[in-house]
């Protein structure tokens, strides 16, 4: 099976600094790939990498089989790459509903005529609808996105990502700055993408309870290179691991 997302000895160098190192991996439909590792270890640049935010210095990014290196953030975006991020990125003077119905419009490719005026596209308000409720922010709607708590902001990000309707879905610490209550819901969400076979999910998170939970695998980064990379069992337990992200030396107990 073709790997949805792929990298090839992908690699960034900042001046002197090699901030991602030769990462070569694949992520394929229905699988739920957590990529965790230390402050600093390269996870939200590699991340920027495949989303197309980044240009990398040297090796290729491949989105269903297709070379997509040199292509931006929207070219990869319309070729099926939904990113969030760490920070929201939305049109904070606009309406909730109207961010996503411009999520909508924009994965349909129709432009604003005079002529045919937004309440006739029903079908794109029913999608834009759809995604809000599947969030749970369909009773604030009518509301400014800038109005909206830091929790509702990151959940109306990702209404915006599944209007868009990727085959691959990237979350960059969804669940930062989130309070308790808040992040069931997009854990939840998370998990009910998960079930369909179809998608591809990668995940930054620091959270190992979140990890443990969602994830199928679990990719390790360490000073910008690949450390570990298998099922989260093994990985959690593999040296590298205890000692770079979870802080144990060797030779001490868990």
């Amino acid at each position: 099976m073709t790997p949805s997302l792929e990298t090839r000895d992908l690699a960034i160098r900042f001046g002197g600094h090699v901030a991602v190192d030769a990462i070569s991996c694949a992520f394929r439909p229905g699988e739920l790939t957590a990529i965790v590792g230390p402050n600093g270890a390269g996870k939200t640049t590699y991340f920027n990498l495949m989303s197309g935010q980044l240009r990398a210095t040297s090796g290729v990014v491949l989105l269903h089989g297709v070379d997509v290196t040199t292509l931006g953030a929207p070219q990869r975006a319309r070729l099926g790459l939904g990113r969030a991020f760490q920070l929201t990125n939305l049109f904070p003077a606009l309406s909730v509903l109207e961010n996503v119905r411009l999520a909508t419009q924009a994965q349909a490719g129709v432009h604003y005529e005079l002529t045919r005026p937004w309440p006739l596209r029903r079908a794109l308000i029913e999608r834009a609808y759809a995604a809000l409720e599947a969030v749970g922010l369909e009773g604030k709607r009518e509301r400014r996105a800038a109005a909206l708590s830091h929790g509702d902001q990151r959940k109306l990000e990702v209404a915006m990502m599944i209007a868009l309707e990727p085959s691959v879905f990237m979350f960059d610490e969804p669940t930062a700055g989130m309070s308790v209550d808040e992040v069931p819901v997009i854990l939840d969400l998370i998990a009910r993408l998960k079930r369909d076979a179809s998608k591809t999910i990668l995940l930054v998170e620091h959270k190992m309870d979140v990890v443990r939970s969602l994830a199928d695998r679990i990719v390790v980064l360490h000073h910008g290179r690949l450390a570990a990379d298998g099922d989260p069992a093994t990985v959690i337990a593999s040296p590298i691991v205890q000692e770079a992200y979870l802080g144990v030396r060797r030779g001490t107990a868990a």
